[in-house]
């Protein structure tokens, strides 16, 4: 942790600030060294940390399964060979039960979001001060390696999905088609003022849930992380030390990190269904 969190305020704001790249306040380009540096960055900054981890979980993710497809034996499978083998079952099954159009790009993108997604959300189990540590000792001010606690990566794979349901939108139902959905149903040409507002509202709505949804859970598991992590911070400054605070951070650390698995898969598998559900209705005539 930098040096100049002392308080358990600075701590949590530490843990919490992102790597920023963007315009400094002097007009020259670099990386910000306090929340205040990168909130006055204005929307063109750049969360490194955020990009960094996004690119080497998703590299990580398609390097397993290409060493495991360039690998593969019809006889019997190593360990890492059946695991993908189950993934892929497992997915290409939610999405036939989800999906009831034909287009083969589908499975492969729920197979992609999904692991995406996970191996983002799966950094929140590191140690919370490990990689902060590092970084402070390499001179890098800020790190933050859980990817999916930032909105910019959650809004940023919710907005790709949203372009792909107006794609699909259009291309399945011809703009006319798309047109009339959002503007005839459900009342009819004599509504279409409340057609328009309903059906805006509920496209809208769909990147939006998708983001926030996933933000606000891993965000919150990460700030109990935190706030467990100081009970340590308070038992190291105890003037002769608890052993109940110190024996009920070690019992909250597993107990957390042991629900969090389940949060972790499950926000993964919830983002990856949602998207295929939105897919399925925009290959819709109706919905």
């Amino acid at each position: 942790m930098s040096s100049e969190a002392h308080t358990s305020a600075d701590y949590i704001k530490h843990h919490l600030q992102n790597l920023t790249y963007g315009q400094l306040p002097d007009g020259t380009w670099g990386v910000a060294h306090s929340a205040e540096q990168a909130k006055a960055m204005g929307f063109w900054a750049l969360n490194l940390d955020t990009f960094i981890m996004s690119l080497l979980l998703g590299a990580a993710f398609m390097l397993m399964f290409r060493s495991v497809a360039k690998s593969i034996t019809a006889g019997t499978p190593g360990g890492l060979q059946n695991f993908c083998e189950w993934a892929i079952e497992f997915i290409d099954s939610s999405v036939r039960g989800s999906f009831s159009a034909k287009n083969n790009m589908v499975a492969p993108l729920a197979l992609t979001i999904f692991f995406w997604v996970f191996s983002m959300n799966l950094m929140d189990l590191l140690p919370i001060d490990y990689v902060p540590l590092l970084m402070s000792a390499l001179g890098v001010p800020f790190f933050k390696i859980v990817p999916s606690t930032d909105p910019n990566a959650t809004f940023g794979m919710a907005i790709g999905v949203f372009i792909l349901v107006l794609y699909y939108s259009v291309k399945m139902k011809g703009l006319g088609g798309f047109v009339g959905e959002l503007t005839l149903q459900p009342f009819g040409k004599w509504g279409m003022p409340v057609n328009l507002l309903l059906e805006g509202v509920n496209l809208i709505a769909k990147p939006i849930s998708l983001a926030l949804r996933l933000f606000g859970n891993m965000y919150a598991g990460e700030m109990i992380f935190i706030l467990i992590a100081l009970m340590g911070g308070a038992w190291a400054g105890a003037s002769l030390g608890s052993a109940t605070l110190y024996g009920s951070q070690i019992l909250l650390s597993l107990g957390w990190a042991i629900f969090h698995i389940l949060i972790v898969t499950l926000q993964a598998f919830i983002f990856m269904t949602l998207t295929v559900v939105y897919m399925d209705m925009a290959h819709q005539e109706h919905h």
